[in-house]
């Protein structure tokens, strides 16, 4: 089973804690993690690309001139694809479905692998005590600097929503807070340091296990 010093709020370390074997001892799949970052992304993928057929632009449908006896093609209203100002053909219509698929159980293995890689590479942090800190900017800066954080990329996981600590941190640049029952493969492997609050550990196990 493995283990991790357990810091207080002042960076010392006050314990140990003991870290669930299947979320943070599985075998590190890196194919795995990068079809999960894959299909995370394509999925925030917005759909505003949307162009004008030639029934849809605005103008007259007169004919442009008459069908026979100019030498010239012969042609519609000037909304074909093929004159300026025209519709467009085969353009993107604002309904294109980019979603990927990925099954539960592909999703608990790749953060499972992304968690491992991560305490494998000695990047993830327990802190207790942050439950109780203020709701103050200040504050929570106080504790990144004590865990020599305050310069890098950190990732604070809660265990549920506490508002104490969301106002604490939410304006901190490089902090991001995400709930354990919400954490991914994507946030974890693009979070840079990870700081587990201490009852996040038994959230994360109850959740994902």
């Amino acid at each position: 089973m493995p283990k991790i010093a357990l810091l207080n709020t002042s960076g010392k370390k006050s314990g140990e804690i003991n870290l669930p074997p299947r979320i943070f001892a599985a075998k590190v799949n890196e194919p795995l993690m990068a079809q999960a970052i894959k299909v995370y992304l394509t999925n925030q993928r917005k759909v505003h690309a949307k162009t004008k057929s030639r029934g849809e632009v605005s103008g007259s449908g007169r004919k442009i001139w008459r069908q026979k006896g100019t030498g010239r093609a012969r042609h519609g209203d000037r909304y074909a694809p093929i004159f300026v100002g025209g519709g467009v053909a085969h353009g993107p219509r604002g309904n294109q479905n980019f979603k990927l698929e990925m099954s539960k159980k592909m999703k608990r293995a790749a953060l499972f692998s992304s968690l491992s890689a991560k305490l494998k590479d000695k990047e993830i942090l327990v802190v207790s005590g942050l439950a109780k800190v203020k709701p103050k900017t200040k504050e929570m800066a106080r504790v990144l600097k004590n865990l020599q954080l305050e310069q890098l990329k950190t990732l604070l996981v809660m265990p549920a929503k506490l508002d104490n600590v969301f106002r604490a941190g939410q304006n901190i640049e490089k902090l991001n807070l995400i709930q354990a029952d919400l954490l991914n493969t994507f946030a974890v492997l693009n979070g840079g340091k990870m700081v587990l609050m201490e009852e996040a550990v038994s959230k994360l196990e109850k959740t994902w296990i």
